[in-house]
């Protein structure tokens, strides 16, 4: 029996994007299935057909799950015209991945880079409120005043962030938020009139950089897979 699939998950598992953008190539009119253009909510079999984005034909990766310690000074993109140095340039493999999320060039700690557009666009996606553990080293002891008021939450660009886990040790402080805008936690800290000298993200959903020291990844287990699959065990 034919495997037949809608297109845009099977650009999705192409790692082209998430499918939510593979749906807008679509509507674009920049897929074609055996030469035809096709249209939102068409199917092929990604074994026999033959599908092209961009007059360029697609080919199916497989999936790769890892898992980078990033090191600071490291960009988290995929090209870099100033030669700085990339996560690729650390984690280099066959396949084509994508980092899940940004950590900024002075923030180190965990990232997840895949070339599974769906799994991405979920992580991504606020409604599932993929949490992170992040640890700030700040430029002073963090007061009980400052504390009182991060566990209040605070509003950064007029929308509150909701943290949890607090835990202060002098200068480091530990938390656990799910946003996802940038620089999020050095705006934090920023608000309550802190300086953030050094930046690890140490949890994201079920995944922690236990066993993995900086500047080295790892596949993720089967397991890891699993639960990371399941929005309820973020």
């Amino acid at each position: 029996m034919l495997l037949m699939m809608r297109v845009q998950k099977i650009l999705a598992m192409a790692g082209v994007s998430s499918r939510r953008k593979c749906e807008d190539l679509i509507r674009a009119g920049k897929v074609k299935v055996n030469g035809v253009i096709v249209s939102l909510g068409a199917t092929a079999n990604p074994d026999k057909d033959k599908i092209m984005l961009d007059n360029k034909p697609i080919i199916l990766e497989k999936k790769v799950y890892v898992l980078l310690n990033k090191p600071r000074g490291v960009v988290t993109t995929v090209t870099e015209k100033h030669g700085m140095k990339t996560i690729l340039d650390i984690v280099k493999l066959n396949e084509r991945v994508y980092p899940v999320g940004r950590l900024d060039k002075e923030t180190r700690g965990l990232l997840l880079l895949t070339n599974d557009g769906d799994l991405a666009n979920q992580l991504m996606h606020p409604r599932y409120e993929v949490t992170k553990d992040y640890v700030a080293t700040l430029d002073k002891p963090f007061s009980k005043d400052a504390f009182d008021k991060l566990r209040r939450g605070i509003k950064v660009e007029g929308r509150r962030v909701d943290v949890r886990n607090i835990e202060v040790n002098g200068k480091k402080v530990s938390l656990r938020i799910h946003e996802g805008r940038k620089h999020i936690v050095r705006k934090l800290f920023f608000h309550l009139e802190y300086r953030v000298v050094d930046l690890q993200r140490t949890r994201v959903g079920n995944l922690t950089l236990e066993g993995l020291s900086e500047g080295k990844w790892r596949y993720l287990t089967p397991r890891e897979l699993e639960l990371l699959k399941k929005p309820s065990a973020l």
